[in-house]
């Protein structure tokens, strides 16, 4: 093989590896999902298994509690995702101290930090600790209680935020960092206001950001597990967790590959709406 030939298959062969991870972990995988959502033990081809999964007893409570969470978290991380990127972009005394105090959660596992928050929530946990000791509370409140699945829901959402926040505030940094200054400076001549320059200037340019974060996050928020077994257990259920209610108690791989299906589905449709939706003006002309 000449130089330059192999200078041609160069950039092939580094993608190689990358390519045969994607395959083993993810590819065959996911054949292997709807081969089990769509097959029965007998090899026939049916939709029976999605049926049961409709007709399931926690389903729709699932299917709403997961489209809820997704309201909820997404626009709270990226309020505060965008403020936590603009105040390490201010260039403020200590402000690049923020972005490592702000990327701790990166380094902590959905588990971790559902037990952290649940060491917080619960009824002697830190909270009450604090609220008893302060006074403000006689006895300690429970929080996290069956009969109550909006403290459940509230707690569950307040440790996916903390946790997650981190991943959007890393994407809309290097989106603001690829923002010319010149823009900024101009905005400033013509007397914008804070609000005025994100409205007009930063949000506008930050649209590709904006559209792999909202890709990114929605994906994981539809994948939301770990965080609300940890935190809620039963009490809050989700696609995931019946997804694995359905091959660890049940032992049932074909409805928790229908639950695998059905995720998959509405990640592939919220990243087509992002995709229409957030693009640039460049994009849109072709």
């Amino acid at each position: 093989m000449n130089a330059r030939r192999l200078k041609q298959l160069t950039p092939y062969l580094l993608l190689l590896p990358s390519i045969i991870f994607l395959f083993i972990f993810f590819a065959f995988p996911m054949v292997n999902a709807f081969t089990l959502a769509f097959q029965s033990d007998a090899g026939e081809w049916t939709l029976e298994h999605f049926s049961t999964m409709v007709n399931d007893v926690a389903f729709a409570q699932a299917f709403r509690t997961t489209l809820l969470l997704l309201v909820i978290i997404i626009p709270v991380q990226f309020a505060l995702a965008l403020i936590m990127a603009l105040l390490i972009q201010s260039k403020l005394k200590f402000s690049g101290l923020f972005l490592y105090i702000y990327s701790i959660p990166l380094g902590i596992s959905e588990l971790a930090a559902g037990i952290v928050w649940f060491a917080i929530f619960t009824e002697r946990g830190y909270l009450n600790t604090v609220l008893t000791g302060l006074g403000i509370l006689e006895k300690p409140f429970i929080f996290l209680s069956y009969q109550n699945t909006g403290w459940l829901l509230f707690a569950v959402v307040v440790a996916e935020v903390w946790r997650a926040t981190s991943i959007v505030m890393v994407i809309l940094v290097a989106g603001l960092q690829s923002i010319p200054s010149e823009f900024l400076e101009a905005a400033d001549v013509f007397g914008a206001t804070l609000w005025q320059k994100v409205w007009q200037v930063i949000l506008p340019m930050l649209k590709p950001s904006l559209q792999v974060a909202l890709i990114l996050r929605t994906i994981l928020a539809f994948q939301v597990f770990a965080v609300a077994m940890a935190v809620a257990g039963r009490g809050v259920t989700l696609l995931a967790a019946e997804a694995y209610r359905w091959y660890g108690t049940y032992r049932n791989p074909h409805v928790a590959a229908a639950y695998a299906v059905l995720i998959l589905t509405l990640s592939i449709v919220s990243t087509a709406l992002y995709v229409w939706g957030l693009r640039t003006p460049e994009e849109q002309t072709l």
